[in-house]
């Protein structure tokens, strides 16, 4: 009989996960060594390991950890790939695993998940896709697993995705509707995004799972700070013409414009999309022509004058009109222009990506510049 956990264990030879159909006698008490490319499936695939005896799991893969039903241990796929070739040529291979424990502070953090959609936005890639990133967590109402076989609950439960990291977006969006109640469902876009951090906790960029530095078109304008989201100095704000424009510009006609306007409406002769008074900039068709694009700012703080600093896409010229804007009241509006021009033609492949800054001294207004020039 093997030992239990915290001692020497024998280890199954790896098997395939799409094969379910395990044999009770040869992973009963065993851990079971599993190398895979993806996810699918793999929860299902434990159920049966679970239901077969198995008292542990090490999953070689490059995705990020997750619930599971019994103690389990992630590696990467290269090291799994060592630990393949170590039971290969093993006749009694061996395995020992820890109780597992919370740690706190774990650096880098965040990390952008690997499951995490990509832009460039498809339908309308002037707009950047994604907007935030965020944590995520939600209440243990399910199991962890969300399996029928799992009756374990908890009071929350720590996850990545797009469906657990909402709710927190949302419940900022809520605290500052408390504070602002006025505002447009944009300017809280604009306060979420413009005062987002792309520096993790070791204050370098945000890495992806992979461990490369991610780009925005991973975390959008960056990670979420509510508390700087309250009093983001300045924001973008949209209208409903800002965006009946915005469907001019995509086609729509008079009959499908009714649809969103009470009121009939009639599309301007002609619409730049790169003027969309959105939080991030993007020019994803700049080539060798200089492009110049329009923005317009809101004072939603103290009086003051906001100065612009530029971190200028690799190979792109930035420059800004005017360089400072001057605000005596709160609701005030200002609009600035920004120029972009390729500076050097062979230096940058594909979209590149920098940042323009407003600040007044104490408040940072960010927002993400995404170009591509060929």
């Amino acid at each position: 009989m093997l030992k239990p956990l915290m001692q020497q264990l024998k280890m199954l030879k790896s098997v395939r996960l799409e094969l379910l159909n395990l044999d009770p006698n040869k992973v009963k008490g065993k851990i079971l060594f599993c190398l895979l490319r993806e996810l699918n499936g793999l929860v299902y695939a434990e159920e049966e390991a679970v239901s077969c005896g198995a008292i542990g799991l090490i999953l070689g893969n490059d995705i990020m950890a997750y619930p599971h039903l019994l103690p389990t241990s992630h590696i990467n796929y290269t090291d799994a790939e060592y630990v393949y070739s170590y039971i290969k040529a093993t006749e009694t291979p061996v395995a020992y695993m820890s109780k597992a424990k919370t740690e706190v502070g774990v650096k880098p953090a965040p990390v952008i998940a690997s499951l995490s959609s990509r832009g460039p936005n498809p339908i309308q890639p002037i707009i950047l896709k994604p907007d935030i990133s965020a944590p995520g967590a939600y209440i243990g109402a399910i199991s962890p697993t969300g399996l029928a076989s799992d009756n374990r609950r908890i009071p929350y439960i720590i996850g990545s995705g797009t469906s657990v990291a909402c709710p927190h977006v949302y419940a900022i969006v809520s605290l500052l509707k408390t504070h602002y109640p006025h505002w447009t469902p944009a300017a809280f876009k604009s306060a979420i995004m413009t005062t987002a951090r792309v520096l993790d906790n070791n204050d370098t960029p945000i890495k992806d799972q992979s461990k490369e530095d991610a780009t925005p078109f991973g975390y959008g304008a960056g990670h979420i700070q509510p508390e700087l989201a309250m009093d983001p100095g300045l924001i973008y704000d949209l209208n409903i013409v800002d965006y009946l424009n915005f469907l001019c510009s995509h086609g729509y006609n008079q009959t499908q414009m009714k649809m969103f306007s009470r009121n009939p409406y009639t599309c301007p002769k002609s619409y730049n999309m790169l003027d969309f008074n959105y939080p991030s900039i993007t020019v994803p068709n700049l080539r060798k022509h200089s492009v110049e694009i329009s923005r317009t700012v809101t004072n939603v703080g103290s009086p003051g004058t906001y100065h612009v600093h530029v971190k200028e896409p690799h190979g792109i010229s930035v420059l800004v009109k005017p360089r400072s804007l001057k605000f005596n009241e709160v609701g005030e509006k200002k609009t600035f222009k920004v120029i972009f021009k390729v500076s050097k033609p062979t230096a940058s492949v594909g979209y590149v990506f920098g940042h323009l800054l407003w600040s007044d001294g104490r408040l940072k207004v960010m927002s993400p510049l995404v170009v591509r020039s060929n």
